[in-house]
């Protein structure tokens, strides 16, 4: 039987941004980044009522189409609870359409926000991770930024058929970071459409091309935790950013500039970020140069995964 929500109760979420494939590991791995949008979601009498602030602000829906609406809906449907109204505030602040996993962490703070309400009420019904990650990888279609933004850490994820053919299965274990390791992002102005550069992936791949891959993916786990003085060859790949160039001018001399300065950068999901783990200072030089080139340059920390208050 579906409860009702009294009117009245307000939480927020805070949810990490989030950074995927870090090199090798395509659709599979991900770290989560500090840098965070709010949610509040407050019960109301009636209706819905939606604002945006900050990144995107003029760009989204503020409406029952809005990402966060979406999925602060189906959260309470899963935990078979109902409000009669609905009042969204979204404070943001990770970039749009720039590989730092936006709208995974819009699913995830709408997911958390939902399921901050249930707690407080019926604390029963409340979901786990394991169903956030599930929920949330069904809107994004894989796991690897959802993930990480409800997990924290870096993360290793995958899917598994269900027993619906149409349905699958998505999972996922957080790893502690190493503590030396350090993130720098650097940010373009420009936007990339993840439709896009998806499409310029071919469907099939040379065996020696999946062989190294999974060779670096499995060297990623072990230099991200205990071994970052292997982080440049772990992050080498061959299935997806060498395709993805043409259509990433800057973020692909920005890899290779780091790459020669001996800092192990990668594409940040499907870009245009540039993602750097060193775990040596950030050299002036490099920073000056990158905001020469009109990118923003953020050292950020290792997240842990989505807070409610």
């Amino acid at each position: 039987m579906t409860q009702t929500l009294p009117v009245g109760i307000s939480v927020t979420a805070r949810v990490p941004a989030s950074s995927a494939n870090l090199g090798p590991g395509f659709d599979s791995l991900g770290l989560a980044l500090g840098l965070y949008d709010e949610i509040t979601v407050t019960t109301t009498g009636s209706g819905l009522d939606v604002r945006v602030e900050g990144e995107g602000a003029e760009e989204v829906p503020w409406g029952p189409t809005h990402l966060v609406v979406r999925a602060v809906e189906r959260g309470l449907e899963a935990a078979g609870v109902w409000a009669d109204g609905l009042d969204i505030v979204c404070r943001n602040v990770i970039p749009h359409s720039r590989g730092l996993g936006s709208s995974a962490s819009a699913v995830v703070g709408g997911l958390a926000a939902a399921n901050g309400l249930v707690r407080k009420v019926a604390p029963e019904r409340a979901l786990d991770d394991t169903q956030l990650v599930q929920l949330s990888s069904e809107f994004e279609g894989h796991p690897d930024n959802a993930s990480a933004s409800v997990l924290g850490g870096v993360v290793v994820s995958w899917s598994e058929a269900g027993v619906d053919a149409e349905q699958r299965a998505y999972r996922a274990v957080t790893l502690p970071v190493d503590p030396a390791i350090k993130v720098v992002v650097l940010v373009p102005t420009v936007r990339s459409s993840t439709a896009h550069t998806r499409g310029l992936l071919p469907d099939l791949v040379p065996h020696r091309d999946a062989s190294f891959n999974v060779s670096r993916a499995a060297l990623a786990v072990v230099a991200l935790t205990q071994r970052p003085d292997l982080l440049m060859p772990a992050t080498e790949d061959m299935l997806h950013q060498g395709q993805r160039a043409p259509a990433l001018p800057l973020t692909t001399k920005w890899v290779a500039v780091l790459r020669e300065a001996g800092i192990a950068a990668t594409v940040s999901g499907a870009g245009p970020t540039v993602l750097a783990l060193t775990t040596e200072p950030f050299p002036a030089e490099l920073r000056a140069a990158a905001e020469a080139d009109d990118l923003a340059v953020l050292e950020l920390e290792v997240a842990g995964g989505v807070e409610v208050s």
